[in-house]
């Protein structure tokens, strides 16, 4: 139990020359840094004038609450006697953007698909996700709805 501090460093790297003169007169990109770790190149939605080939805050926003979800999940399966053998969760967003231009998530939904070592487990498997949600740091920390659709699977259904 404790505060635990986090360290990032965000730079804009989008200055075209003309710094912000103007709302089309700039690049989105910028480069985010975490001390011992690779940068993550990041710009806006494309929606919003930005590279749709780096990440974007909302990306990295719904991916942070997919991966804290799967992390504790994995945590509960293993002191559960659940064994867990692949987990894949194609996670999905929805923002509600506003007429000034501001927004806010409205809801996102996990959709795990979890393969199990036995079919005796897939109840406990199931069940579990309910216990990670209370557990993960992230879907504490919001005031939106996270929706699970889960599914797990043995290997022999998986094939």
């Amino acid at each position: 139990m404790g505060l635990h501090h986090y360290h990032i460093k965000t730079t804009w790297t989008g200055n075209r020359g003309q710094g912000t003169s103007d709302y089309k007169s700039y690049d989105r990109s910028h480069v985010i840094s975490i001390s011992g770790k690779p940068d993550i190149q990041g710009s806006s939605d494309a929606a919003f004038r930005g590279d749709k080939t780096k990440h974007t805050p909302e990306d990295l926003f719904v991916s942070t609450l997919s991966t804290c979800h799967m992390l504790w999940y994995l945590h509960l399966c293993a002191v559960n006697d659940v064994v867990v053998t692949n987990y894949i969760d194609e996670a999905t967003g929805i923002l509600q953007e506003s007429q000034n231009g501001s927004g806010q998530f409205a809801e996102i939904t996990l959709n795990p698909i979890v393969t199990v070592a036995d079919k005796t487990m897939i109840d406990k498997a199931n069940a579990l996700h309910h216990d990670a949600h209370k557990m993960c740091f992230i879907a504490n920390s919001v005031n939106f709805p996270v929706v699970h659709k889960p599914l797990a699977v043995t290997l022999q259904q998986a094939v």
